[in-house]
Formats: structure tokens, sequence, C-alpha cells
């Protein structure tokens, strides 16, 4: 029997001053199970990042076929394809070719993934990619619990979510285009 996929409920009050977007969201997000509590905080940040009314998760782990977030046009055009993690130079050229705008959400350690990928895919000219500092995505995401609150600031390119535990800082580092 496959393993089924687990819902979160998000609360999400994002404040985006650098856009002037200020929402306060609510909708179920479901963790693939395969997929890390990491993982599943950077599709939040994701999502924070670039929110459109139009932008919704897609299936992302479950079909090759679909990103991890995406914003349709109403007659099903995909107008920003967003995956997270560090796919490879093909998926990445594969992906901005079926979009207007492509975004990444890099995490983990990327030295060797920017020198090998990255440096590769510069000259599409769609893509925007940033980086999200480890140790506070790490923090971020530990013992994520089923129902999550995040008051989440976006201010001067910065990234602060405050949550049960506290306040955190989230690095981002843009590596190629912009937000």
């Amino acid at each position: 029997m496959a393993l089924q996929a687990t819902p979160y409920k998000v609360d999400l009050n994002l404040t985006d001053l650098d856009r002037n977007v200020y929402e306060n969201l609510r909708f179920t997000v479901a963790k693939h199970p395969s997929e890390t509590e990491e993982r599943l905080a950077v599709r939040l940040i994701a999502y924070a990042l670039w929110y459109h009314e139009q932008l919704s998760f897609g299936r992302g782990l479950s079909d090759v076929d679909e990103p991890a977030l995406w914003e349709k046009s109403l007659d099903d055009r995909v107008l920003h394809w967003i995956e997270v993690g560090q796919p490879d130079a093909e998926r990445i050229t594969w992906c901005s070719r079926r979009t207007e705008r492509f975004s990444l959400v890099a995490y983990g350690n990327l030295r060797v993934w920017q020198t090998k990928v990255l440096d590769s895919v510069r000259t599409l000219k769609n893509i925007n990619v940033v980086a999200v500092g480890q140790e506070a995505l790490e923090e971020l995401a530990r013992d994520l619990p089923r129902s999550i609150s995040w008051s989440l600031m976006i201010s001067d390119g910065s990234l602060f979510v405050t949550d049960e535990r506290g306040q955190h800082e989230i690095p981002l580092e843009w590596l190629a285009g912009e937000r």
C-alpha cells in the first residue's frame, strides 16, 4: 500500500514591504511521503516570496511534469514556474522553456551545485535563483507542527518568520536574476 501525503494546515500572515503585499492566507498543503520538513518549509517560503492570487502548489514530487508551485493564466498558460531544491541543468532548462518566468529556491550545501549546474544555465533569460540560508532553514523546519502559523515579513530582500518559537531571520542570497 502506498503511503499517503500528510496534510498541513497553514495560517500565513504575509507582509511583503518590497512589493506592497499584505495578506492573511489560510490553506492546506500536502507533504509528500518522501518530502522532508525542510523542503516543505522552502515551498512555503517560495509561496511567500512570489505570492500572487493565481499562485498554487503543484504536485512536485508526485509528478515530474509539474513544479513545486506555479502561476497559471486564465487560459491555462504557465506564467511562473517555481522549483525548490537543487535540480540539474537539464531540468532547469526544460522548466524554463515551459514558462514565461522560472524561479528556483535552492537550499542545502550549494557550493558544488553552483559550480556544476548553475553556472551552465546562467545564460537562460527567464531564470531567477535565490539561496536560503541552511542553518536558519533547519531551525525553522525543526519539528514543524501540522498546524503552521507564521507571520512572514519580507523587507529589503530579507525574510523574517515569526512562529510559536520566536522570530527567525532567513538569509536570502540572489544567485541569478532578481525577484
